[in-house]
């Protein structure tokens, strides 16, 4: 079973990748955060040595997507480059991974909307009411054709971008002082004790960056790599140069003070131009930002749990398409299924959605990605090296072993300062908890592949191809 062919370009690529990403919640959530808990004021210059990092993954891992076209692009890599049982593993850890980060969203999306309707119409409506009807949008769209995901994805990230750049060009002509300063892009600015923490948020502002071979079912092979290489710069020139801009018109020794006072209204007041206005607009942008996240993260859980479903390493339903949009619908319908036990879940417990939901999930969902963006790197080593087809020894083994050994040195960062990006006490069970379930997660994979090989060994040999076996053969509804 395939999915539906050629619906996509370049362009729908990119957004679906930057869309993920939600540059404008970067910039108003995780950068004020940032500041506020680290005291760092380096952070644009943390945002280009991140990507760095990441820019050399993109070598082999682009080298990679031109050999191998598969939804489930961590799992089929990994299969591919290290071996099937490790695949697997990586397959559960992905689908957790992208799952957690795709329903935290829901425990943004219900407070910020909850406070605009509350704010500016003097509407009371609680969160979860919020959360029900973003989630039904993304249900809907979910299971419709995927191009049109893309021109509405397309809509919320050019508001995102016009608003980034307005924003920035009215940090830049009322700077703090009257001088432009460059205090933030300078190696002492990162000096300090919450330099590690620093790092650390930074780079999981960057989860999205790797989506795009997720899409290369459904769209032209030369796109995903275009995608890739085009998506990375954009998303560092937003979030470096937005963070700049603020503290320009900030002023480097305020970053802190600044941040822990307005919190996500931060890039809407560091101008002092526009009042209110720019707030209630920066503000309905934010929570259109977390819509859009919420719906390209859907999209690539469905996509995982398809591939797996078409192999029959998950159940067989999953791996079905609808044959009048192409799209996996019964994965799509199990995402959304998901969304909404946790969203009727946090409102029966009263739990705060905002921490409890939003960030202990985005922060344990990023810290996944970032684990199976290194195991990746690695296997491309592993396969071009075995494989060699015209790739340069720096796309074959330097680039991504240079990108291995920064991306483990950034989950370390993460592993270290665990309590502080939780905000929960240091020791709190939850530090390791959420590591170990990936844990857990891997070894169950490696267990069930391993099973498979003895028990259904036609299964097994299909592990990470992205075709069905005969004996697989799922036919479409």
């Amino acid at each position: 079973m395939t999915l539906a062919l050629g619906r996509l370009g370049t362009a729908h690529v990119i957004v679906f990748v930057l869309t993920a990403a939600a540059p404008l919640a970067v910039v108003a959530g995780v950068v004020p955060v940032g500041w506020a808990v680290t005291g760092i004021v380096g952070l644009p210059l943390a945002f280009v040595l991140v990507a760095i990092v990441l820019g050399l993954f993109c070598v082999g891992y682009v080298a990679m997507a031109r050999r191998v076209r598969n939804a489930g692009v961590f799992y089929s890599y990994v299969a591919r480059g290290v071996g099937r049982p490790v695949g697997v593993g990586a397959a559960l850890v992905a689908l957790a991974a992208y799952g957690a980060i795709q329903v935290c969203t829901y425990g943004a999306i219900g407070p910020a909307t909850a406070g605009l309707l509350r704010d500016t119409l003097g509407v009371p409506l609680p969160w979860w009411l919020c959360s029900l009807a973003a989630w039904a949008f993304v249900a809907t769209m979910g299971v419709l054709r995927i191009d049109l995901n893309g021109r509405i994805l397309a809509g919320f990230l050019v508001a995102e971008i016009v608003l980034l750049v307005v924003l920035v060009g009215v940090d830049l002509t009322h700077p703090y002082g009257g001088q432009l300063s460059v205090a933030t892009l300078t190696p002492q600015s990162l000096t300090g004790a919450g330099m590690g923490v620093a790092f650390a948020i930074v780079a999981t502002a960057f989860i999205g960056f790797e989506g795009a071979p997720v899409f290369s079912e459904e769209t032209h092979r030369r796109s995903v790599p275009a995608a890739t290489y085009l998506a990375l710069p954009l998303m560092t020139v937003l979030y470096a140069g937005s963070a700049w801009a603020m503290s320009v018109a900030i002023g480097p020794a305020n970053l802190h003070a600044a941040a822990r006072r307005h919190g996500t209204d931060l890039p809407f007041v560091a101008g002092h131009v526009g009042g209110g206005l720019i707030v209630d607009i920066g503000q309905t942008l934010f929570v259109s930002s977390l819509i859009a996240a919420a719906l390209s993260y859907h999209n690539t859980v469905a996509r995982y749990a398809f591939a797996l479903g078409r192999e029959r390493v998950l159940p067989a339903w999953l791996g079905r398409t609808s044959a009048r949009t192409g799209t996996p619908k019964y994965a799509s319908l199990a995402q959304s299924a998901i969304g909404l036990a946790v969203i009727a879940g946090y409102a029966a417990s009263g739990a705060d959605p905002l921490v409890r939901l939003f960030y202990w999930l985005s922060i344990s969902g990023a810290f996944g990605v970032l684990l199976l963006v290194a195991a990746t790197s690695v296997s491309v080593v592993g396969f071009l090296g075995a494989h060699p087809a015209g790739e340069s020894r720096w796309q074959r083994i330097v680039a991504p072993s240079l990108a291995s050994a920064g991306l483990a040195v950034i989950a370390y960062l993460i592993l270290a300062h665990c309590d502080q990006l939780l905000g929960v006490p240091a020791g709190s069970p939850l530090c390791w908890a959420f590591p170990a379930s990936y844990a857990v997660l891997a070894l169950t994979g490696v267990g069930w592949a391993l099973y498979l090989r003895r028990a259904r060994p036609h299964v097994y040999a299909a592990i990470g191809l992205g075709a069905p076996t005969p004996a697989a053969h799922l036919a479409t509804v």
